[in-house]
């Protein structure tokens, strides 16, 4: 099963951190992919790519102009992260034993209605106002049940030596 995040309507000037953001925990949290739509936007590749080059991976990070014939010709289940949605809690374990490919998408700017339409489940993970990068957080990891966390990244330069104080990073190779 792979996991693809879709970030919908990226703004240059306006989502650049966010939607940098939005691949940092989509890699850091078990997804496999980020694809984003919206403006192209060369920069998010490099720099996610870079982050997987020095930290390992797999982990690949893409742009796709038309978000609607992707999310149609998807193969797999279809999940919009939306504050408007069924709540996690009610969801999330009808969603892990699917066992398909899984596409999670999270909005930028105002997310067009026909999204709503042509996803499989529109979920919150709370009917609060929040960030569409925690929201991603929070799903991510119920979906995986906390194993994420545990995830190890293949072919890394460099790693974190967890401690107490301060701050060590390791070189390797």
């Amino acid at each position: 099963m792979k996991v693809t995040v879709l970030r919908l309507g990226h703004r240059i000037f306006r989502d650049k951190r966010l939607t940098t953001h939005i691949c940092l925990i989509a890699r850091a949290f078990g997804a496999d992919t980020v694809i984003f739509s919206g403006e192209e936007d060369k920069s998010i590749v490099e720099s996610v790519s870079d982050i997987v080059e020095r930290w390992g991976g797999p982990f690949e990070v893409r742009y796709e102009k038309n978000w609607k014939a992707f999310i149609k010709k998807f193969d797999g289940v279809k999940v919009h992260l939306t504050v408007y949605g069924k709540p996690i809690q009610d969801t999330i374990e009808k969603i892990r034993e699917i066992k398909q490919n899984l596409l999670i998408i999270v909005g930028s700017q105002k997310v067009p209605s026909e999204v709503y339409n042509i996803v499989d489940y529109n979920i919150g993970v709370t009917q609060q106002p929040h960030s569409e990068a925690a929201a991603l957080a929070v799903f991510l990891h119920e979906f995986f049940q906390g194993k994420e966390l545990k995830k190890q990244f293949e072919n890394g330069k460099i790693e974190i030596a967890p401690q107490e104080k301060g701050k060590k990073v390791i070189k390797i190779n």
